[in-house]
């Protein structure tokens, strides 16, 4: 199975263990319920670690761990990345992907045009882009450019704005 990223660790928040989940986009209640994550970080041996507790706070998550009692604890977990099984994750729904899922897709515009293969997904605020092929231009693939995602076929179809075919 593939394993995919979830988000990275943040700062610890108060005295009881409790620290910051940045990136993820999973609600607390999906987060809760996948049970145990890797947890990895360049440098350092990797830990499998069980959640003790997930709530919301603001635009992000606190989790706290199965044996990280205090701030001390937490600190030594912060800016490591948590690793799930991707056979674990809810279903998106309809309509609606993971970034694992499109990174490798066939690159399209609506006139049919081969733009590359998603190389990567980059989020600015709430715009989503992408690099492809060996353009370093980043194309747009939220509303309204993003047309369609076919996960089975292989292919994300993009409508291109105004001026960006002379860029690629």
């Amino acid at each position: 199975m593939k394993s995919v990223q979830l988000g990275r660790l943040g700062r610890p928040h108060g005295v009881e263990g409790e620290q910051y989940l940045d990136g993820c986009s999973l609600t607390a209640d999906e987060l809760r319920a996948l049970g145990r994550v890797e947890w990895r970080r360049r440098g350092a041996d990797d830990l499998s670690l069980v959640f003790h507790s997930v709530r919301p706070t603001h635009d992000r998550l606190l989790v706290r761990f199965a044996g990280v009692h205090s701030r001390e604890d937490a600190a030594q977990l912060v800016n490591g990345d948590l690793w799930v099984d991707s056979a674990k994750l809810p279903d998106p729904g309809p309509g609606v992907a993971y970034t694992f899922q499109v990174v490798g897709l066939r690159l399209v515009g609506t006139d049919g045009k081969e733009l590359g293969t998603v190389r990567e997904i980059i989020e600015v605020g709430d715009r989503l882009f992408c690099s492809a092929g060996s353009s370093k231009t980043l194309l747009p693939i939220h509303t309204p450019y993003l047309k369609s995602v076919d996960l089975e076929g292989g292919v994300m179809t993009i409508e291109l704005p105004a001026g960006f075919e002379e860029l690629l």
